[in-house]
């Protein structure tokens, strides 16, 4: 009985609100919608950003390469700009880093 009005989309449950449809389909907490293809626009906050303009990814302020949203870890939020690496970021404020060799 349970079973053929789980099919059937009818009501089910202690409340005579409550519907399981058959075509429902469940995410997973880690499921999301793909990203719009293209360049996001993004308002870069402290700790965080917010996303103005749906995108797949940012530019690097310095380098100008591709920074996918998944992967954005460093801005400035004065400036307004993504970072690729670390190294970028102390190279846009000037800081004589050199890398070990």
């Amino acid at each position: 009985m349970l079973a053929s009005r789980l099919r059937a989309g009818r009501k089910v449950g202690p409340r005579c609100d409550e519907f399981i449809l058959p075509e429902a389909k469940l995410l997973n907490r880690t499921d999301r919608p793909t990203p719009m293809p293209g360049e996001a626009d993004v308002k870069y906050l402290d700790g965080d950003f917010r996303v103005m303009r749906p995108g797949s990814f940012v530019r690097c302020a310095v380098t100008g390469v591709s920074i996918p949203l998944e992967e954005l870890r460093y801005w400035s939020v004065d400036l307004q700009e993504a970072y690729a690496t670390p190294e970028v970021v102390l190279q846009r404020q000037g800081v004589g880093y050199r890398q070990k060799t």
